[in-house]
Order: C-alpha cells, then sequence, then structure tokens
C-alpha cells in the first residue's frame, strides 16, 4: 500500500487509516465493481464509514457519474488510484 495513499485520506479527512483497513476494503472490490451502481455506492459508503465522513447524496452521484464516464481501464486498479490521487 503506497504511503501516499494513506496520507492523502490523512490530509483530506484529518482521519488515520491504516493500510489493512484499506486492503480490507480492497479486497472486495472487482472490475465488476465499478460497472455497477450499486456495487459502486455501497463501496463509497464502505469508504466513507471507514473515515466517518457523511457523504451527500449528491457527491456520491457524481462519485458514480465520474467513474462511469471515465476512460479508465477498470482492470488496471493502480490506474484509478492515480487518477483519485489527482496523478497522471
Amino acid at each position: 500500500m503506497s504511503k501516499d495513499v494513506l496520507s492523502v485520506v490523512k490530509k483530506k479527512t484529518g482521519k488515520s487509516v491504516t493500510a489493512k483497513d484499506i486492503e480490507k476494503i480492497a479486497s472486495g472490490v472487482k472490475p465488476s465493481t465499478m460497472q455497477s451502481e450499486v456495487q459502486l455506492r455501497a463501496l463509497i459508503k464502505q469508504v466513507s464509514g471507514l473515515v466517518n465522513v457523511k457523504v451527500s447524496e449528491e457527491t456520491i452521484n457524481d462519485i458514480i457519474q465520474a467513474v462511469k464516464s471515465s476512460k479508465l481501464d477498470t482492470n488496471n486498479m493502480q490506474q484509478l488510484m492515480s487518477m483519485m490521487l489527482g496523478k497522471k
């Protein structure tokens, strides 16, 4: 687990998350998760619960729309993480 991910989570939320916490959630993510609105919505809620930050329905919809409209290869989690961290 990249320390960049943990540091971005802490910076954005003010909450410390361990690599084990993120790996536990990530282990349940499959390429099909990114294609299913129901699964993606559940994943967003799971992550927001982990960091104890409420995410509005509007923000959840924006995230789902961004993932669905992106040209990312959903089999490439590194590419997805880079997008989420704002890296190219």
